[in-house]
Order: C-alpha cells, then sequence, then structure tokens
C-alpha cells in the first residue's frame, strides 16, 4: 500500500506540472485559436532563467516571480512584432513561425548555457522531506501539486468569475462587436499569448529543481502536453486537469506495473480517446 501511494504521489506531481505547461498552450489555443510550437522553448527558457538566478544569488523564490514576467514580456514582443503578422495568413504560417523560433532559442541555449545537464539545487524547507502516511516524501514535490492547484484554481476564478474573463470569451467569440464596444483586442490576445508565455516559465521554474535542466526537455515536454490537451480537448481548461491526471497517473504506474510498454501506454490513452470521441473528453464538437 505504501508503494502504491508513493506512485500515486509521484504520478500527481507530474501531472502537476503536466497542467502547468499544457495550461498555457490550451489557454493560448482556446483563446487565439493559435497552435503554439515555442511554447515547450518559453517553459525551457523558464528553466534556464531560474538556473542563472539560482546559482548566482543561491535563492530559489525570486525566480518564481521574475522569471515568468521575463516571459510575459518575450511572449508580448513575440506576439506583437512576430505572430500577429502571420496570424492572418492561417495556421500553417503559424507553425512554421513558431517551430522556427523554437530551434532558434534552444540553439542559443546551446550556445550560452552548454549542452550538458544542469542541477538546480534548492535549499531550506522545500528541500526537505516529511513524514506523510507512514512514507518519508520530498516537500519539493508536493510543491508542485500545491502550485498547480492554486493555478488551475486561480485560471478558473479569472475567466468564469471576473469582467476580465467575460472581455477574453467575448474577444474570442465576437472580435469584431467587442472592438465596436471600445476595447482594444489586439491588446488583448498579445495579454493572453504573454500570459501563456508567462505561465510556461512558470513551470519550468518548477521543472528545474523536479528534472535536470538540458536543452532536450523543451521538446520531451512538448510531446506531452500536446497528448494533454488532444485528450482533454483543443481549448478546454477542465480537460487539461482531466488529461494531465490521467497521464501522470499512467506513467507513473505504468513503470511500476507494464515498465517495457510504459512510454506506449499514454499514445494507446490518445489513440482510444480520438476513436471514441475525436473532440477529446471535453472538447467542444466542431
Amino acid at each position: 500500500m505504501n508503494e502504491i501511494f508513493v506512485f500515486s504521489l509521484h504520478g500527481l506531481a507530474y501531472a502537476g506540472l503536466l497542467f502547468l505547461v499544457s495550461a498555457g498552450l490550451t489557454l493560448v489555443f482556446g483563446m487565439m485559436n493559435v497552435l503554439n510550437f515555442a511554447h515547450a522553448a518559453m517553459y525551457m527558457l523558464g528553466a534556464y532563467f531560474s538556473y542563472t538566478q539560482v546559482t548566482t544569488t543561491g535563492l530559489f523564490w525570486p525566480s518564481v516571480i521574475f522569471c515568468p514576467l521575463l516571459l510575459f514580456i518575450l511572449g508580448a514582443l513575440v506576439e506583437r512584432f512576430l505572430l500577429r503578422r502571420v496570424h492572418i495568413h492561417g495556421h500553417l504560417h503559424e507553425l512554421l513561425l513558431t517551430f522556427g523560433l523554437a530551434y532558434i532559442i534552444t540553439e542559443l541555449v546551446k550556445w550560452i548555457w552548454g549542452n550538458y545537464p544542469l542541477a538546480v539545487n534548492i535549499t531550506g524547507f522545500l528541500s526537505k522531506s516529511i513524514h506523510l502516511f507512514g512514507i518519508i516524501y520530498p516537500v519539493y514535490r508536493l510543491f508542485v501539486i500545491f502550485c498547480a492547484i492554486m493555478v488551475g484554481v486561480a485560471m478558473a476564478l479569472i475567466l468564469y468569475k471576473t469582467r476580465m474573463g467575460i472581455v477574453l470569451r467575448a474577444s474570442v467569440n465576437d472580435g469584431e462587436m467587442v472592438d465596436a464596444l471600445g476595447i482594444n483586442v489586439p491588446l488583448v490576445m498579445m495579454g493572453v499569448f504573454a500570459f501563456g508565455s508567462a505561465l510556461s516559465g512558470f513551470a519550468g521554474v518548477i521543472a528545474g529543481p523536479l528534472l535536470s535542466t538540458y536543452p532536450g526537455m523543451a521538446h520531451e515536454i512538448l510531446v506531452d502536453a500536446f497528448v494533454v490537451i488532444v485528450v482533454g480537448g483543443f481549448g478546454s481548461l477542465g480537460g487539461a486537469v482531466a488529461a494531465s491526471l490521467l497521464i501522470g497517473e499512467l506513467q507513473s504506474f505504468g513503470v511500476l506495473l507494464f515498465p517495457k510498454l510504459s512510454l506506449a501506454l499514454v499514445y494507446l490513452l490518445m489513440a482510444g480517446v480520438l476513436i471514441v470521441k475525436p473532440s477529446g473528453l471535453f472538447g467542444a464538437k466542431q
């Protein structure tokens, strides 16, 4: 029973990290109808910025604030000067632009930080372990779960309980009418993209101490994040939560029960969901 409990917590921690990454991707696609292949590169930049900040100052907490802020600014610049110019031409141009941007960021990371894994060492309470229901478990993994819950609740409240959320959803459904009411729709969309980038940067900061920081981390998390939004449904925040939990637990227990098939289980789940419901678990029919 202790082993099952430990692997359940491992699955929840990875599910939390997956949600932090895929929530920004889901938000950008749901609000802007943009498939952003550079999203995972922003996540990687967040991890490397955090590594630099922690090794320079020895403090982890400032990176939780400043690194997402840097990614927010970078995301706003990308949307304003690059993505906005090609968005009118359709998904193909968006994919080519963001795919090329991801490659540029990856090569810059290798040039600046090197091509080898870097460990982000944290100190204080987060580096300790606690007794939890008869087991000793790292505090940091519980912190990842807590961050995912807080971000999910905050996003749900903003989108569905605030005036800002009403403006965002209205801009998606009928941008011309919202623009006629005096709201700057392009500025709203730039804010959405920038917030999605900041969220991916925050996920990178959280992932640094949990996983090693290396150039290939963007590609690995991007595959899982796209599986999350396909399984959960494009543009669905609730779907991202459900799919992250499913995939996190499936990967965790897959390693325990079916180690040789653990990598294939996620794609089998995606195939099964697409056969039964092509729009995803919570996706709207098109």
